[in-house]
């Protein structure tokens, strides 16, 4: 009886940790998304225009994006690691961009962050 109560409370306990962490790398990636857009008024201050990955209104997320995205909008900080959970993107969005955060591997959550701070849950 003992055996089977501790194993209702690990199975409880495995699935709420779980839960716990998808929604901290979840909060984490809005905050890296967070800082990429203030690189991004930085980058628009220095050059006339915003950092984009993909010229197209749509983009695939991959490391070498998310890499390019360190070097050139957040100066080279490795904010985008594999523990984040996200790969991420900016693409051209009209005279604006937006920038998608696409989850790796589990259930392809995806998060945007479009140039006027409007937060959405698929890439354009």
């Amino acid at each position: 009886m003992v055996v089977a109560i501790l194993g209702i409370l690990a199975a409880v306990a495995i699935v709420s940790y779980s839960g716990y962490v998808e929604g901290a790398k979840k909060k984490s990636a809005e905050n890296v998304l967070q800082q990429i857009s203030l690189g991004q008024t930085e980058y628009f201050s220095d050059y006339g225009y915003y950092y984009k990955n993909s010229s197209s209104s749509s983009c695939n997320a991959t490391t070498a994006t998310s890499t390019a995205i360190e070097t050139n909008l957040l100066g080279g900080s490795d904010n985008i690691t594999p523990e984040l959970g996200y790969e991420i993107c900016i693409a051209n969005h009209s005279s604006n961009y937006q920038i998608c955060a696409k989850e790796i591997g589990g259930s392809g959550t995806q998060i945007v962050l479009t140039a006027n701070n409007e937060k959405r849950t698929q890439c354009n």
